[in-house]
């Protein structure tokens, strides 16, 4: 796939146009409508938004940052990280996101991989720049604001022409490099395309006809999914509202103060939300849609969720290296009962999925294997690392890690990840199905299960536990619930009693902590 797209710029296909200039484009169409509200609850309209951002292309632009150049952000979720993502976007320049949560050393090791050409910095991130900068060689860092530890470039693009610089761009040329979690090591830099990254802004995600324009509460990072969807939302003609953070009390009074119609959270912070105290008196009649993935989800939590927001719930399924997989709509979740496992959803229609051995044989309906992905929207490789993208890219198609099977009807349910697997005597096991098991004990509120190894490098299952109030689960119970439920095999070894599952910067259970901490 990314040869035909370098073909399709050798052959002088018609005018392409990338994704960052059909989002200015939108917000161009319709000056007056409100595009941005900030975490302090500033309103930007979109003609003020798209002004300031051509301003900041032309003057990365007159700084020699075009096409072939990196720009680094190390940013938070602001409305100048928005705009300086498009503005490199419209210069040409791929874009790369500096996580929160990393180490400044790891943060200094992705800057110098990338090759970057520019640092950007917004204000929410200028004390993790104080740590960072000493550690970095770049040719220019520059501050997307006032009183930080650069020149403001926003200040010094004041004069500059408030119209599309008009730079070629073509559907093979880079648009980004989005960085794995980095839980092993320094992380894979995943390199995307123009091209395939286009294609996204027209992907439905529900297939109903929306009555009125989305407003998307972005209350997880913007250098991740919640960043693809705001550029959903502003080419759609909606728009959003940003919260530094996730907080479930924040959320909740977001949701109903703004009139919040589109919600991306992990399952951990759907969990939050569901489990805290305002969620009986918010007012969520505007939520048309809450869209959840990135890591495993219970599918008792999910079915409660679906009885407190009602049938407005949508799976996504995807990962950087492939973006949209499979998706499960809101009615589709009845035809799985009330029990049981839930799937992901079914393929995108412009998505092929096979579940296949580990010799490359495609497997049937109800058989477990390994699951491959292939469209449009695949990565072009891992950054400076063919090794690594000789791995999993094969023929066009991706290998994703996950474990998985479909039904008859073609729902694709997930096992877990290849890599999470433990290896324990007398079999395997798959994480995401003890936790789905332990999260239906009455004396468990949250879980997270993960192997350790011994001494002798021999892997035992450990278990993580939340109690519900009230209770205090122990191992005998918890051994016996799972050896009775789903064999001996499954069962943890150890039961580590925690007040709260830590989460990773994403948002996603952070199991090398856990692991770590309660390593003895």
């Amino acid at each position: 796939m990314v040869a035909n797209y370098k073909e399709e710029v050798a052959m002088g296909e018609p005018e392409f146009i990338s994704a960052p200039a059909l989002i200015l484009r939108s917000l161009s169409a319709d000056p007056d409508r409100r595009a941005i509200t900030t975490a302090d609850r500033v309103e930007i309209t979109a003609g003020e938004f798209a002004a300031a951002t051509y301003r900041l292309a032309h003057e990365l632009l007159a700084r020699g940052v075009g096409r072939g150049a990196t720009v680094t952000l190390l940013t938070g979720n602001t409305a100048e990280a928005l705009s300086a993502r498009y503005a490199a976007g419209l210069a040409g320049a791929r874009v790369v996101n500096l996580y929160d949560g990393m180490s400044a050393p790891v943060l200094a090791e992705i800057v110098a991989g990338a090759d970057t050409t520019v640092l950007l910095v917004d204000g929410e991130r200028y004390a993790d720049a104080t740590e960072l900068l000493p550690l970095v060689d770049v040719t220019a860092v520059l501050a997307l604001g006032p009183g930080g530890p650069a020149e403001d470039v926003i200040a010094a693009s004041a004069g500059r022409p408030a119209e599309d610089p008009a730079v070629p761009i073509g559907p093979g040329d880079d648009i980004g490099i989005r960085h794995t979690g980095g839980t092993t090591g320094i992380p894979k830099g995943i390199v995307s395309l123009h091209g395939p990254y286009r294609s996204i802004l027209d992907t439905p995600f529900d297939g109903r006809p929306d009555d009125e324009p989305p407003r998307l509460l972005v209350a997880t990072s913007l250098a991740h999914l919640a960043g693809v969807l705001a550029d959903v939302t502003l080419h759609a003609g909606g728009s959003v509202v940003l919260q530094r953070s996730f907080d479930p009390g924040a959320v909740l009074a977001a949701i109903e103060r703004e009139r919040v119609t589109d919600l991306w959270v992990l399952p951990p912070l759907l969990y939050q939300l569901l489990d805290h105290p305002a969620i009986g008196r918010t007012g969520l009649a505007g939520l048309r849609r809450i869209m959840y993935g990135g890591c495993p989800s219970s599918p008792t939590r999910i079915r409660e969720a679906v009885k407190v927001f009602g049938p407005i719930l949508v799976s996504l399924y995807g990962m950087s290296e492939a973006q949209k997989i499979a998706v499960l709509t809101p009615d589709e979740y009845a035809r799985f009962g009330d029990d049981g496992p839930l799937p992901v959803g079914r393929p995108f229609p412009d998505v092929e999925v096979a579940i296949r051995s580990a010799d490359g044989t495609d497997l049937p309906a109800g058989e477990q294997g390994e699951v491959h992905v292939h469209s449009a929207t695949l990565m072009a490789g891992y950054l400076k690392r063919p090794d690594l993208t000789e791995q999993v890219l094969h023929d066009g198609w991706l290998d994703t890690g996950d474990i998985g099977y479909f039904d008859a009807d073609g729902y694709l349910f997930l096992s877990g990840r290849l890599k999470d697997l433990i290896i324990v005597v007398g079999g395997h096991v798959y994480p995401t199905e003890v936790e789905d098991l332990l999260l239906t004990h009455p004396a468990i509120a949250q879980c997270a299960v993960y192997g350790v190894r011994d001494a002798q490098e021999a892997e035992h299952v450990h278990v993580a536990v939340v109690p519900a109030p009230g209770q205090r689960p122990q191992l005998a119970d918890v051994r016996a619930f799972v050896t009775a439920n789903k064999g001996r095999i499954y069962a943890p070894e150890a039961l580590h009693l925690v007040e709260a599952i830590p989460l990773t910067a994403v948002g996603k259970p952070d199991k090398k902590r856990l692991r770590e901490a309660l390593a003895d």
